[in-house]
């Protein structure tokens, strides 16, 4: 039998020769490590990295998940993310052992974000100002877990033994809530966001697809019974059926992917919603109670949000925002998630905020943005100034819009304008 001395040895040559998977084989078999240690090392390494969460799988989905992901494409329900209807990218959302070659398996983990400090009820009565998704309240989510989920992989090598790998942040076709509910994270909740009983659904979640076999967790239990409150709390109505989201509806979807004019009847939906939508995990009972332990937490200096929330982002103000230009909205949101909408849509929101908000001090906010040069912009300020005519000024606001009509070059925000100024007449005899 070896010595210690014989085995740590063995051990320096097998690294110094680069035979890393015989070098943690033997030290493992040496030391007696079960592979529940050994799960609890990926863990703590996982945590270190900011990661609060940690579970493995299989890189295989239940038919239940594929045959949900055929149905809602079926339905068109992916609106105008037409990519994720491709042949090859919905193949490999079904099958995640297409993403790595002699992929083992899937390493699952969730980084915590910081809730809303304010109600529901508060946000939407926030007069004068936007709402905001908490999640994007601060850095972008994509570079920093992107970052920290290779050094968790580089870790892994040493843990392990070289292997290939793969790292996942939310831009791949990857069925990430599927493979978080498969590894024991969290359930999929009604919402389709995953839930953990400690955490609710305040956390983002990343991947790491390994070569290297490790023991799976055990798939997690739903825990929403016959609770509804996300369904019915949806302002448009987007949820459709339990665990299923129509994206053509879904305030998150057209205020962030969606890049064109949006409906006139989802408009008077958005209330002052500019950047995603929270409302279904604000009223979620799982998040009631994981909000106040992440805040306390945060207040006790015990848990800093990697994100690093800012405070401009935390119900910003509608008219601040509309006068932003090209280069003072790169700046606001060099960092942020929100440069993902870019100037002119995100502009759209404030517009639809503005004309959702009964505010008539908007109006000259609204006419002076009749001028700017995007089309989304223009078009949706029309409709917003429809919105917040009234006795007072609509022949002012009418007399704008024609005035400006006359040299629109786009067929659809003249039309925008066109619709705004016949109701004007309509309500309010304007000629």
């Amino acid at each position: 039998m070896m010595s210690i001395l014989q085995t740590v040895g063995t051990i320096l040559y097998l690294y110094s020769m680069c035979y890393v998977d015989a070098a943690c084989l033997l030290m493992c078999q040496c030391t007696g490590m079960a592979m529940d240690d050994l799960k609890g090392m990926i863990r703590e390494k996982a945590i270190e990295h900011g990661f609060k969460l940690c579970r493995i799988t299989s890189p295989q989905l239940d038919n239940r998940h594929i045959q949900g992901l055929q149905n809602w494409i079926d339905a068109d329900m992916q609106a105008d993310m037409n990519w994720m209807a491709e042949e090859v990218r919905l193949q490999r959302r079904k099958q995640p052992e297409s993403m790595l070659p002699d992929v083992q398996s899937v390493i699952t983990v969730a980084m915590p974000y910081t809730p809303p400090a304010y109600s529901l009820d508060e946000a939407c009565h926030a007069e004068g100002q936007g709402v905001i998704s908490a999640y994007a309240h601060g850095d972008d989510y994509h570079d920093l877990m992107k970052k920290r989920l290779k050094a968790l992989a580089a870790d892994l090598d040493v843990i392990l033994g070289r292997h290939d790998q793969r790292v996942f942040v939310d831009t791949a076709p990857v069925l990430e809530h599927a493979l978080a509910e498969a590894s024991g994270l969290g359930w999929q909740g009604k919402h389709t966001l995953t839930i953990q009983r400690d955490m609710g659904s305040w956390f983002l979640l990343g991947e790491i697809f390994t070569t290297a076999e490790i023991e799976v967790d055990e798939v997690a239990k739903n825990h929403c019974g016959s609770c509804s409150a996300c369904i019915n709390i949806c302002p448009t109505g987007a949820i459709v059926d339990p665990y299923v989201v129509d994206a053509r509806l879904c305030i998150s979807y057209l205020t962030i992917e969606y890049d064109g004019f949006i409906s006139h009847h989802l408009r008077a939906l958005m209330g002052n919603r500019i950047y995603g939508c929270d409302d279904c995990q604000m009223v979620c009972p799982w998040n009631s109670h994981a909000s106040q332990v992440t805040l306390r937490l945060h207040d006790q200096n015990e848990w800093n949000d990697p994100l690093k929330p800012r405070g401009e982002n935390h119900l910003p103000d509608l008219a601040s925002l509309l006068h932003l230009d090209e280069d003072g909205f790169r700046k606001l949101f060099r960092k942020s998630p929100i440069k993902r909408s870019k100037r002119a849509g995100l502009l759209r929101n404030v517009c639809i905020a503005m004309g959702n908000s009964g505010n008539t001090l908007f109006v000259d906010d609204l006419i002076t943005v009749l001028a700017d040069d995007e089309i989304l912009i223009r078009g949706h300020a029309a409709w917003a100034l429809g919105r917040l005519s009234d006795t007072e000024n609509y022949h002012r606001i009418g007399t704008e819009l024609s005035h400006y009509s006359q040299r629109e070059e786009s067929s659809v925000v003249l039309e925008e304008m066109n619709i705004t100024i016949e109701y004007l007449r309509s309500k309010y005899d304007y000629t």
